[in-house]
């Protein structure tokens, strides 16, 4: 308990995570349609709000788990309620507390049915997303990681589109299966050191065999979750359809948790069986970014496009995390960040034009910058964003990250970067077709251009893109701490082992 700073007074942690429950509690008695988006917005602006003291409360400098509450909860089985921060989870917590209140607008006209028990499954979704970024212990990380399942299984089943069954069905079982093999790991892990104490398991001298087997079954877990190729398959079916908030929420957060996962227990708990199987892993993420970018530019769906695109990112976050040095996990953490924002703001765009075609075919929107001016000026911004224009969010994460594989391996940043290319050819493909199409546009003038509430919902998305694109460095500032003291320890971890080996010869 001595790597946690314990937090006296309010429960801060708690109170973000149980908020959107009690809220889920309340939409139970109460089903009317208007009091449920009301309601829904209340308590997820309030989780927004009050998840905001993070900043103030938290010190960039410490490596310890911050603002951390810890509470006995099954002694005989050294289970415990521990949650708390650090500077890889700070800004994971706040994208997911930030993002929820404008997944609620986004749904106030999308979702006409059913509207009590979708926002029910939102809120649940929030308690869930949360509760996984600050557990810091396994039981506990583990009934958040499934507790997500559900409500999003439902998401997709019950508000989805023409192949919902089919797509929630897909979504459950490859999710389902990754459970499994983290379920594994962390028993294997619980009999080897007698805690489920997550800071406890880390830089334990474990076997490699040992070692090998419990990074398999973690990083095949978070692999699926993020999802990498060749695990990506149930992505674009799940994306396509997903409801709007769905398909943000997905792209956003969920896919985080993967790679939130490698970072958190595959690079501390089996740092030998890290540095082992890095080199396959780097080239894995190559081919995910390859694979991704060649087939988003074959789309003719935009949600489709978009959620290819995602493989394709999430490429680059992973090979920022498996090059091991400061500026790539950095640059991966941040770039965690910049795809939730930029993403998840393209989806909500997708959303408003499908609202008013019934339809997500590029053929069926060409030309609607005549007549949507405010919609194509943002997709134009974030389109900017998805293929890391200079001045824009993702081209701070992208960079760093290229930095750092140019630190590790020259070859294998050269190969990373036909990835960039792609991303531009098939975001400004998309811009070309929507804002001005051909000579044979389909007749768009019954459109209307985006209203207030939909103006409001994506401004504080542009404003982060900008934001982050020229102004780093206060993000930088938070995760540096904690990942120069994780890429410090694994430093240091292959010093001794090499030691040790020449010693031993």
């Amino acid at each position: 308990m001595e790597l946690l700073l314990i937090k006296e007074g309010f429960p801060l942690l708690s109170f973000l995570i149980f908020l959107p429950l009690v809220g889920a509690v309340v939409l139970l008695f109460f089903h009317g349609q208007t009091f449920a988006r009301l309601w829904a917005l209340v308590v997820t602006g309030a989780t927004a709000v009050s998840s905001i003291p993070l900043l103030t409360g938290f010190d960039s400098s410490s490596t310890k788990y911050q603002l951390a509450e810890a509470y006995l909860w099954i002694p005989r089985f050294h289970i415990n309620y521990i949650v708390g921060v650090d500077g890889i989870s700070i800004l994971l917590v706040l994208l997911t507390t930030l993002i929820m209140p404008f997944c609620v607008l986004a749904s106030w006209k999308y979702i006409q049915q059913r509207v009590a028990p979708f926002m029910f499954c939102l809120l649940v979704m929030e308690t869930s997303m949360i509760g996984v970024f600050v557990a810091l212990d396994f039981v506990l990380f583990y009934i958040f990681w499934e507790f997500m399942l559900i409500p999003m299984y439902l998401l997709i089943a019950v508000w989805g589109g023409p192949r919902k069954v089919y797509a929630s069905i897909k979504f459950f079982l490859y999710t389902l299966a990754g459970s499994v093999l983290l379920l594994v790991a962390i028993i294997a892990l619980y009999l080897r050191s007698g805690s489920f104490f997550i800071p406890e398991m880390m830089w334990q001298p474990y076997s490699l065999t040992f070692q090998v087997l419990v990074f398999l079954a973690f990083f095949l877990a978070f692999a699926i979750k993020v999802p990498m190729f060749p695990f990506h398959t149930w992505l674009p079916a799940a994306h396509v359809e997903a409801p709007t908030a769905g398909s943000v929420i997905l792209a956003s957060i969920l896919l985080k948790m993967g790679t939130y996962g490698m970072l958190r227990f595959c690079l501390p708990i089996t740092p030998d069986a890290t540095f082992l199987l890095a080199t396959p892993i780097l080239w894995l993420s190559i081919a995910g970014i390859i694979y991704g970018g060649f087939t988003a530019l074959a789309q003719q769906d935009m949600k489709k496009l978009i959620a290819y695109s995602s493989v394709g990112h999430m490429g680059f976050v992973t090979l920022g995390i498996f090059v091991l040095n400061i500026r790539g996990v950095e640059g991966a953490i941040l770039q965690m960040i910049n795809h939730g924002v930029t993403t998840g703001a393209l989806f909500l765009l997708v959303g408003m034009i499908y609202e008013r075609t019934h339809s997500r075919e590029l053929a069926l929107a060409t030309g609607v910058g005549r007549y949507m001016p405010w919609f194509v000026t943002l997709l134009t911004f974030f389109s900017l964003s998805a293929f890391a224009f200079p001045g824009t969010n993702s081209f701070i994460g992208e960079f760093m990250v290229l930095a750092g594989t140019f630190q590790h391996n020259t070859a294998l940043a050269l190969a990373a970067i036909p990835g960039a290319v792609l991303a531009a050819a098939y975001m400004l493909r998309m811009l070309q077709k929507i804002v001005w199409g051909g000579t044979a546009n389909p007749d768009q003038s019954y459109l209307t251009d985006l209203g207030v509430r939909e103006v409001v919902v994506l401004t504080p998305f542009l404003v982060f893109v900008f934001w982050i694109g020229l102004g780093p460095q206060p993000f930088i500032n938070l995760i540096h701490g904690s990942v120069h003291h994780l890429v410090e320890q694994l430093v240091n971890w292959q010093q001794n082992q090499q030691v040790a080996s020449v010693l031993w010869h």
